[in-house]
């Protein structure tokens, strides 16, 4: 159930529910007191929240309009009415927000939410890489900076990379940032990937090993991987896919032991949604995405703060490269 204004009560109660598993009676009111102040800051500015999936239960619940993907937030931000847009995720995602809803107010709890796999390239970079591999189609994930969607040809997201790189006209694709990514893409298409090494910070820490261990423990198990993982990894696994993906599998499967090699925080959330299903993780958190608190998004609706803004000559080209993978789905 995602936050309204209307029978905040109903609401509380079906928070409640979900986050019980994680919280003790004294943290719930505490809880509860402060998602009541932020629904109301919401309904009084005309706020729409953002939460992607690796937010906590409590933000993911109890204050988010929209849950899900970093992409589809943006695009149903963007659709709305909304003066402000709070993004509950980190800094590239809020700059996605703002490349389209530029006449929107973008905010963001923490600055300090970051990303290593977006910090991990820059525009210039991209200039050096197209500049070393001319005729090259550059083909860049979407967890990149503004500045490095700018210099990019496409975006792709971890859900449609294959048919992005598929469908591109040149033979040579600089595939940018994600290392694992591009390598679970390469395996899919016959076309040269030029690769950039950056690295999800939560997902190259997920190995062979544990996918060995948890077939070992649980026999029947499920797991699935996201595609930011290494290749060794999703090779032994069920399922590869992204965050939206992996709901989907999750909602489709009948298994009754599935693990999750992803963000801990998105078995949480789904944990509620399938209480039939014993989800077992290995558990590795994005300190990132952990930045994120209910005080802090409170603290960012009162004083309009971290607004996040996008210079106008890069962020019309990181639109383009935004129109361009829409052109191509």
């Amino acid at each position: 159930m995602k936050a309204t204004v209307e029978n905040r009560k109903a609401h509380l109660d079906e928070l409640n529910r979900r986050i019980e598993k994680f919280t003790t009676p004294d943290e719930i009111d505490s809880i509860d007191k402060i998602v009541e102040e932020i629904l109301e800051l919401k309904e009084k500015k005309n706020v729409v929240i953002l939460g992607h999936n690796y937010m906590t239960p409590d933000v993911f619940y109890g204050v988010s309009d929209f849950t899900g993907d970093s992409l589809a937030l943006a695009k149903k931000a963007a659709e709305t009415k909304a003066d402000i847009i709070l993004f509950d995720g980190v800094h590239f995602m809020a700059e996605t927000a703002k490349i389209l809803s530029p006449d929107k107010k973008v905010l963001i709890a923490d600055l300090e939410a970051g990303c290593s796999l977006a910090e991990s390239i820059s525009g210039a970079d991209v200039r050096q890489l197209k500049k070393d591999n001319p005729g090259a189609i550059v083909v860049t994930y979407i967890n990149c900076t503004a500045e490095v969607k700018a210099e990019s040809d496409v975006i792709c997201t971890s859900a449609n990379a294959v048919k992005i790189v598929n469908s591109v006209k040149s033979d040579k694709v600089i595939m940018i940032p994600d290392e694992y990514l591009a390598g679970n893409v390469q395996k899919e298409t016959d076309k040269k990937l030029i690769t950039w090494p950056g690295k999800c910070m939560v997902h190259e820490l997920y190995t062979e090993e544990d996918v060995k261990l948890a077939r070992k423990n649980y026999p029947g198990i499920v797991i699935i991987a996201h595609p930011e993982c290494h290749p060794d990894v999703t090779k032994l696994v069920d399922y590869t896919g992204s965050t939206s993906k992996m709901s989907q599998f999750v909602e489709e499967s009948k298994a009754k032991d599935i693990m999750l090699l992803t963000e801990c925080s998105m078995s949480d959330n789904l944990m509620s949604d399938f209480p039939g299903v014993n989800f077992i993780s290995t558990c590795q958190t994005c300190p990132h995405m952990k930045k994120i608190t209910l005080s802090k998004i409170l603290n960012s609706l009162k004083e309009e703060k971290f607004e996040i803004d996008v210079p106008e000559d890069i962020r019309t080209r990181a639109k383009k490269a935004l129109d361009r993978m829409l052109e191509f789905s």
